[in-house]
């Protein structure tokens, strides 16, 4: 009853702030796919059914394809037994599939304990290009949460989704890998490409924070580092409802502004949100002395992982955790838009995306991960959800809702305060 009280109340101070009515829109939100535990279509090979345990398996990212819906489930835990899967796109809506191993089940023998490293690892995010080839961030980092084992070098490996198959792998020099490096999240620039390899790509380094930039048309990367990357110490505590934990992750959330040329960054403990011009991470490896030109854009109501951009106005898209909402804010207007509100539905938003394949509507891939890292998962409940957001009402503001010019930036609306005013694990 608490926990509800003191949602309503955040929400209505949010509305307040915003000058919209305090309402629930929860019902915003479509589930196109929801379970209590995930489930697999697993082959017939009983060592992976043996070493199942579904309630260590938390999904981190996913990516919608023409025809399938990619899911990524790091082994944060013992008992994963794939690291990349897919549900159909057509399957019924609030329905729970079982999950398909993808390309195989031979890519995933670490599910059965071998541990090869030309095969999958520990994938949290994946990411479609326009040719339609599946970039697969595997971190080589196993059951990160309880002892953080790193069994092969991190990679990328790139998919052709007409064949399946595997077109092309990368893997990164050892200047742009640290010991107990966590590649968790990636961004791919197509802006300049020409071809289909011609691109770059932002990766996050959370556990040894940084982002290590790929030139495709080179074959080359380097690692870039800056402050705003570390996880601030007075904000690794975290409260979603009744429940807090504590989590020492840096720089894990992207999100990429094509048209304005900027990359928005934000580490897990943190309130604030930064930003980067594309062009200084393209430069190559900064000199010696020189710092990377990073801005802060603003500070949130709490932390968030869940990091995106709506291309069609810029707007930045984001979620905060303890308000258990989604809302975007496009800053060269100060528009803001509440896109949806549930303490049920909305618990731990690890992603949110801007989807071209379905018309530009807004996916977002949410679970109770706090319940599932204090072993305290009640298998019940409705734990993990795919949902989509259709046609989001805009809130214009109806006062001015940013302080005088200052140095920065400040995203001051919303939820109440301002609303961007151990071993990291990774999401």
């Amino acid at each position: 009853m608490k926990n509800n009280i003191l949602a309503t109340y955040l929400l209505a101070v949010f509305c307040s702030a915003l000058g919209v009515p305090p309402v629930r829109n929860d019902d915003q939100l479509e589930t196109i796919a929801q379970w209590q535990l995930l489930d697999y279509a697993f082959p017939y090979d009983p060592t992976y059914l043996g070493s199942f345990r579904p309630e260590n398996v938390v999904p981190t990212g996913i990516e919608v394809a023409w025809h399938r819906i990619f899911v990524a489930t790091p082994r944060l835990r013992a008992g994963v037994p794939a690291t990349i899967s897919f549900i159909p796109r057509d399957v019924p809506a609030g329905s729970s599939p079982q999950l398909q191993a993808f390309p195989s089940w031979e890519w995933h023998g670490a599910g059965r304990g071998d541990l090869n490293c030309s095969g999958l690892i520990s994938v949290y995010r994946i990411r479609l290009d326009r040719c339609n080839r599946l970039w697969v961030l595997d971190s080589g980092v196993m059951t990160s949460i309880d002892d953080f084992t790193t069994v092969c070098p991190p990679k990328l490996l790139v998919f052709d989704l007409q064949t399946d198959r595997l077109v092309r792998t990368i893997q990164f020099p050892r200047d742009s890998v640290r010991q107990n490096s966590l590649f968790t999240n990636l961004v791919i620039d197509e802006t300049s490409a020409t071809t289909c390899d011609d691109v770059f790509i932002y990766i996050t380094d959370t556990a040894n924070a940084g982002i290590v930039v790929y030139d495709g048309a080179a074959d080359r990367s380097w690692r870039v580092t800056h402050a705003s990357m570390l996880p601030n110490p007075d904000y690794t505590m975290y409260q979603i409802g009744s429940d807090t934990f504590e989590l020492f992750d840096g720089v894990v959330g992207l999100g990429f502004s094509a048209r304005l040329g900027t990359l928005y960054f934000q580490p897990l403990a943190t309130d604030r949100l930064f930003s980067v011009p594309t062009s200084a991470l393209q430069a190559g490896p900064l000199p010696f002395g020189e710092q990377l030109p990073v801005t802060l854009v603003g500070r949130k109501s709490s932390q968030g992982i869940g990091l995106g951009v709506d291309p069609t106005d810029d707007s930045i898209l984001f979620a905060p955790l303890t308000e258990t909402a989604i809302a975007a804010w496009q800053p060269q207007t100060n528009n803001q838009r509440i896109l949806a509100y549930s303490p049920e539905q909305l618990q731990f938003t690890a992603e949110i995306r801007w989807v071209e394949r379905d018309g530009g509507n807004i996916w977002a891939l949410s679970s109770r991960f706090q319940k599932f890292f204090k072993n305290q998962i009640n298998p019940r409940d409705i734990n993990l959800r795919i949902m989509r957001i259709r046609n989001a009402p805009i809130h214009q503001p109806s006062g001015p809702l940013l302080p005088p010019a200052n140095i920065y930036r400040q995203i001051y609306p919303v939820f109440g305060r301002n609303f961007y005013n151990n071993t990291a694990i990774g999401f």
